[in-house]
C-alpha cells in the first residue's frame, strides 16, 4: 500500500516533465537570445526601402525589380500629349506671297517606352504626325485662303535630322500653285524638328 501511494505521489511530476510547456520552460535557458533592435545605416535603409541595390547605386526599376534585369514602361499617353502640346504651339510663318499657321494636330500616333536593363535606363519612340494648316497666298493676283495637311510619315529616336514632310491640300489648286505653296509650307519642318528635339530630350530625362 505504501509503494502504491508513493507511485501516486510521483506520477504528476513525471507527467509535468514530459509535457511540452515544461520542456519550453526548461529550454529557454539554453535558447538563443532575443533579437535586439539595431539602427540601419543609410545604405541599408535605402536597400530595405527598395531605393538601392546594395552597391551604392540607386535602383531604377520597380520595387519588384530591384536587380534591374528587365522592365519596360509604356509612355504612350504622356508622349502623345506632350508632342501635341509642343507642335501645337508653333507660331505662324510669313512667306513672300503668303502666310500660314498650324491649325491643329489632326493625327499623333505611335509608341514611346522606357526600358530598364541591368539597372540602366533606355528610352525609345516611333511616331507619325499629321498637322492641319491654314493660310493665305496670292494666287492670280488675289489673296486666297488655302488649307491642307503636313504629313510626317515616321520619326524616331535619334533620327530627327532625317525628318521629312508631305503636303496635302484640301483646296483645288493648279499644279504650279501647289508646288509653290507646298515649298512654303515645308518651311514648318525646321521649327517642328526643334519642338520634337525638346520632346526627345524630355523623354530621355524621365
Amino acid at each position: 500500500m505504501e509503494e502504491a501511494a508513493a507511485a501516486t505521489e510521483t506520477a504528476p511530476v513525471t507527467a509535468e516533465k514530459s509535457s511540452y510547456r515544461y520542456w519550453v520552460r526548461e529550454a529557454t535557458g539554453d535558447a538563443a537570445p532575443l533579437p535586439v533592435p539595431r539602427k540601419l545605416d543609410a545604405a541599408a535603409a535605402a536597400s530595405a526601402n527598395g531605393t538601392g541595390n546594395g552597391n551604392g547605386q540607386t535602383a531604377l526599376g520597380s520595387v519588384w525589380n530591384q536587380a534591374g534585369t528587365w522592365e519596360e514602361k509604356n509612355l504612350n499617353s504622356w508622349a502623345s500629349s506632350r508632342i501635341k502640346e509642343l507642335v501645337g504651339s508653333l507660331g505662324s510663318l510669313d512667306f513672300s506671297t503668303g502666310k500660314a499657321s498650324i491649325d491643329e494636330v489632326s493625327k499623333c500616333s505611335g509608341d514611346a517606352y522606357l526600358v530598364t536593363v541591368r539597372n540602366k535606363k533606355r528610352v525609345g519612340y516611333n511616331y507619325e504626325l499629321s498637322l492641319r494648316f491654314k493660310g493665305e497666298w496670292k494666287i492670280k493676283e488675289e489673296q486666297k485662303k488655302v488649307t491642307g495637311h503636313i504629313d510626317i510619315p515616321e520619326f524616331s529616336l535619334g533620327e530627327l535630322d532625317d525628318l521629312e514632310a508631305e503636303v496635302r491640300f484640301t483646296d483645288s489648286l493648279e499644279w504650279d500653285d501647289k508646288s509653290r505653296i507646298s515649298k512654303d509650307v515645308k518651311s514648318f519642318l525646321s521649327p517642328i524638328r526643334e519642338k520634337l528635339r525638346t520632346f526627345e530630350q524630355e523623354l530621355k530625362d524621365r
